[in-house]
């Protein structure tokens, strides 16, 4: 199936004016809740947030992912290059989209950044069973049975475990876009699958553009371990890691303005990626 056949993606629209950026959502299959970060850039920035592809009777690969986003930049901003700004499974996202078409990225923001290895996938499982008390756990047991669903299941899952993924958080509006429980099963096995094959990191390396790890100290997603398995192939990777910060910084009352002037600050720094524009496009694994 062509791209051309498939349908458009959904995709929210910010501001006015400004350096084109794109927030990228996480789940795999969890759109709509970047919301209020896109809006808290759009004073600055000329923000786009668009929903990753639904499953479908194609099996979504980050590669449809990739080509979906390219195909986003190339029709809105002919001749721009744009800034990334992913998170969690997005920030994952964003390194690929940046490592395919680095002629096209300008900088690339990672917030609360998805793992890269087995090692820091089983710390992330050890501190999130730290903090399940017995009665989330039996909650959680029991969604299979109460909710037949699993595009339902998949949000109210991720409603239940949330506060397992902040600290002290502001409240936070409603979004009742749907979760896509297959477009998230798809979308990570083959994530795994391309970190089995060693394309991932190690195609991060054609990244030419500047990248900033953003990342809360109390994130169940151990960023020290994230930043480390990156660092090889990013050599200009810089990080910053906020205490009382939890996944969400922009959601997180102690650190939310500090966060988002230092995210505002970094982006409006890197107004263009002038050795990027150079670069020729490259394919990610199928």
């Amino acid at each position: 199936m062509t791209l051309d056949s498939l349908p458009p993606l959904t995709v929210r629209s910010y501001g006015s004016s400004g350096p084109p950026v794109l927030v990228l959502h996480g789940g795999p299959g969890s759109p709509g809740y970047l919301a209020p970060l896109a809006r808290a850039l759009a004073d600055r920035f000329l923000v786009l947030e668009p929903f990753q592809r639904g499953s479908s009777d194609t099996p979504l690969t980050v590669a449809r992912h990739v080509e979906d986003l390219d195909a986003l930049l190339r029709s809105r901003f002919p001749d721009r290059s744009a800034a990334l700004v992913g998170h969690s499974w997005g920030a994952m996202l964003a390194l690929a989209q940046a490592a395919a078409h680095p002629h096209r990225i300008r900088s690339v923001a990672l917030i609360g950044c998805g793992t890269f290895d087995g090692q820091a996938r089983r710390r992330m499982r050890e501190i999130l069973d730290r903090r399940t008390d017995d009665a989330l756990r039996r909650c959680l047991e029991s969604l299979a049975q109460e909710i037949p669903d699993p595009d339902e299941r998949l949000r109210v899952r991720g409603s239940l475990i949330d506060r397992l993924y902040l600290v002290d958080p502001v409240e936070a509006e409603e979004d009742n876009t749907p979760c896509d429980a297959r477009a998230h099963q798809e979308t990570w096995e083959d994530m795994l699958r391309l970190q089995r094959e060693q394309v991932y990191p190690a195609a991060f390396a054609t990244i030419t553009a500047p990248v900033l790890m953003l990342h809360g100290a109390e994130d169940p997603h151990p960023g020290r371990m994230i930043r480390t398995s990156l660092a090889p192939h990013l050599p200009q990777l810089e990080y910053r890691e906020w205490p009382r910060c939890g996944h969400y910084p922009w959601l997180e009352r102690a650190v939310r303005d500090e966060f988002l002037e230092a995210l505002r600050t970094w982006l409006a720094g890197h107004p263009e990626n002038p050795a990027a524009a150079a670069d020729q496009p490259r394919r990610v694994g199928q």
